[in-house]
């Protein structure tokens, strides 16, 4: 009985720390808070519209990334893509054009759900964010997500982990949000990962 009784307490106290250790208190919740996402959605499945959409892509990249590269807060950013929407809209137009496609592009601006999606080093959790959609023809084929504010995705790959960090730490976010999104696979991350993505739910 008396092992018993010290074996129930032993697990309790792990329990209560562990849970204190996990709680996000350090506002890692604000990750939400301090990004934009960019999500293009190619118009089919078919291998022409998958590599147009690379092309929509990178030219949306190519006037988006120096356009962003001085904001210090996602209003900002926000402000600065909703006022170059039709410059943008007009930049992936020509790319299919160019390449002979007469699909229509939309580009919305709002609220959209993600999934955990990771980036060569970093790992941002499922949640919802606010979200740059680049909508090609129909909109019905695979798609492409990443991280557009704080300026993380430079076409298929993502800027090196020192720009990560900088480009995180200088819009804001604090050393363990950015070790929340850098180092989720490691077990009290991991943890804190995925409380943080039941609160973005």
């Amino acid at each position: 009985m008396f092992y018993k009784r010290i074996l129930t307490l032993s697990v309790i106290a792990a329990m209560l720390l562990l849970v204190i250790g996990l709680l996000p208190v350090h506002g890692e919740d604000e990750i939400y808070n301090k990004v934009v996402r960019l999500h293009v959605l190619a118009n089919s499945d078919s291998e022409e519209d998958q590599a147009v959409k690379i092309a929509v892509r990178d030219a949306i990249l190519d006037v988006t990334v120096p356009l962003l590269q001085d904001c210090k807060t996602k209003e900002e950013a926000v402000t600065l893509l909703e006022a170059n929407r039709p410059f943008l809209t007009e930049a992936a137009q020509a790319v299919l054009q160019k390449e002979g496609f007469d699909d229509a592009v939309s580009i919305e601006m709002g609220l959209e759900d993600y999934p955990t999606r990771t980036y060569d080093s970093l790992c941002f959790p499922a949640g919802e964010y606010i979200s740059m959609r680049v909508n090609i023809g129909e909109a019905e084929g695979q798609n492409w997500w990443c991280c557009l504010f704080p300026p993380l995705c430079l076409g298929a790959a993502t800027v090196n982990e020192k720009k990560a960090e900088d480009a995180c730490i200088s819009v804001g976010f604090t050393p363990t949000q950015y070790k929340i999104i850098t180092e989720s696979d490691k077990p009290v991350y991991r943890a804190r990962f995925k409380i943080l993505e039941l609160f973005g739910k």
